[in-house]
């Protein structure tokens, strides 16, 4: 991630300096990172997306994010949960993946714990939204030297997660996870996403 605190574009635009001028990236932050999430299937893919980060970069991520989407079934859990070490052999084998067989049993292991929480919570969606208390929490970064690699939030998300079986869901994965679905509004303040995002006008 760059540590350029703005980036902007030639239509004056300022944003995060993160998203850089990949126009992949830059959709991403503009349209999907931060803004609330409460599908269960959205969220199960968000949330192995940034397991399937962990030693990469974000944007290789998001190029293969429709190679994920197709190879897994479009991240419906009930079939992943029954998914075993054939299919996991097959995914190894897919180029449009990140091929790490820790990974990939990881998600398919995750799915069988989706359906757990699903039962027990009623959605993953209120699960997961219980560690910020529903609403999203919002924050005043002015610099991105300010914003944590960590929460006390993702922490107990993490422990929570990790005591029930959950992989690849250490605390900086799920805060990553709590910035991009929305459940902390971490855009800088200078960024022209955060206001809409915090209800109000961006301030500087």
């Amino acid at each position: 991630m760059q540590r350029d605190e703005e980036s902007n574009t030639p239509n004056t635009v300022t944003r995060c300096a993160w998203a850089g001028c990949d126009p992949l990236y830059v959709e991403y932050h503009d349209q999907e990172w931060g803004v609330p999430l409460h599908d269960d299937r959205k969220l199960f893919e968000l949330l192995t997306l940034e397991g399937a980060q962990a030693g990469l970069a974000w944007i290789t991520i998001l190029r293969k994010r429709e190679g994920y989407r197709r190879l897994f079934a479009g991240f419906d859990p009930e079939l992943l949960a029954r998914w075993g070490e054939s299919e996991v052999e097959r995914l190894l084998g897919e180029p449009d993946i990140v091929r790490h067989r820790g990974k990939i049993e990881a998600t398919l292991g995750n799915a069988r714990l989706v359906l757990a929480l699903q039962q027990e919570f009623g959605s993953l969606d209120r699960y997961l939204w219980s560690f910020v208390g529903g609403e999203p929490k919002q924050n005043r970064w002015r610099t991105l030297g300010e914003v944590p690699a960590s929460t006390a939030e993702s922490k107990a998300m993490s422990k929570d997660l990790g005591r029930r079986g959950g992989r690849f869901v250490g605390p900086t994965i799920c805060y990553a996870f709590m910035q991009a679905s929305g459940m902390v509004n971490d855009h800088l303040l200078s960024c022209f996403r955060h206001g809409p995002l915090a209800g109000s006008p961006a301030q500087g």
